[in-house]
């Protein structure tokens, strides 16, 4: 390569680089300039709460009180914490109310009974870690906001109405329900039942059992967990589902998942009204309602 071809390449190549360098310059600008802007308009943000850690949420929805409290790291219904609750709903309310932002706060506006805030439509009331309370009154909504305001100060801030969307849950909703493992006749091993003392045993490896097998199998991979009679049922109180050990059928089946060997244990108790069986599973202090079509399946009754 000649002298010149080489004095080219090096210019060439002086240029890219001051090039990616007045690029990346200018990129680190841009992101300095987003930071500084995004600052500025934090700085401006109105929250109407600043709780450090949230260990309490009680709310009225005008259709009773809903408590939950949290110790250490889980949070519980408060009426009874043996309650199966799915941890995100709390964690999310404790996000939101703790931390609450206002769209807006009304200067020198009417009364608080001009905005609903003397009959308020919701009230929150959240409790941090050294037992402190504040109170959160929801008035009247206003397009898509709410006027709300804090204990008695008497100012009135309108925030975004989804603020209250995590309140419209039932506490049916927030239950953590089992999960049902996926059981079929490719995967199922072996079916034990145990009812009134006696034993019967389907056992995939054998050839006699292969319909029987297909049948049990048909029967567990039908189950849904979806209808709850009980969310955390007392020992006291099994024998008024038939699931008592002295009532209650018993079913083991062995199944594979994932080149691992399970076992499954069922609990099958009384049928309702409705033609629904109690069912319990494992160690859950769960009740749930399955069809006794179904049930029969798994026990492969007729």
């Amino acid at each position: 390569m000649g002298q010149k071809k080489k004095k080219s390449m090096i210019l060439l190549l002086s240029v890219l680089l001051i090039l990616a360098a007045v690029y990346f310059i200018l990129q680190s600008w841009n992101k300095s300039q987003e930071k500084k802007q995004q600052a500025k308009e934090e700085a401006k943000q109105v929250y109407l709460t600043d709780i450090g850690e949230v260990k309490g949420i009680q709310y009225d929805t005008g259709s009773g009180d809903m408590e939950f409290k949290k110790e250490g790291d889980v949070w519980y219904y408060a009426p009874d914490m043996d309650f199966p609750l799915a941890q995100s709903y709390p964690k999310k309310m404790a996000e939101e109310f703790g931390h609450l932002k206002a769209e807006r706060e009304l200067k020198d506006g009417d009364s608080l009974e001009a905005y609903g805030l003397t009959d308020p439509v919701y009230t929150v009331v959240l409790k941090d870690a050294e037992g402190k309370e504040t109170t959160l009154y929801y008035g009247s909504s206003t397009g898509d906001s709410y006027y709300v305001t804090v204990g008695d100060t008497k100012k009135v801030y309108t925030v975004s109405n989804t603020t209250i969307s995590d309140l419209q849950y039932s506490l049916d909703d927030m239950a953590q329900l089992d999960t049902f493992p996926t059981i079929g006749s490719g995967n199922l091993k072996k079916e034990i039942i145990t009812k009134d003392g006696k034993t019967t045993t389907y056992d995939s490896e054998k050839e006699e059992d292969s319909k029987n097998i297909a049948a049990v199998a048909g029967g567990l991979g039908a189950v849904t967990l979806q209808k709850v009679a009980d969310y955390s049922v007392e020992d006291k109180d099994l024998a008024q589902y038939g699931l008592d050990e002295a009532s209650r059928t018993t079913v083991e089946a062995a199944y594979t998942l994932d080149k691992k060997e399970k076992t499954l244990t069922l609990y099958i108790g009384n049928t309702d009204a409705d033609k629904n069986r109690y069912v319990m599973m494992n160690d859950s202090r769960i009740v749930y309602l399955i069809s006794d079509e179904v049930c029969k399946n798994i026990l492969n009754e007729e």
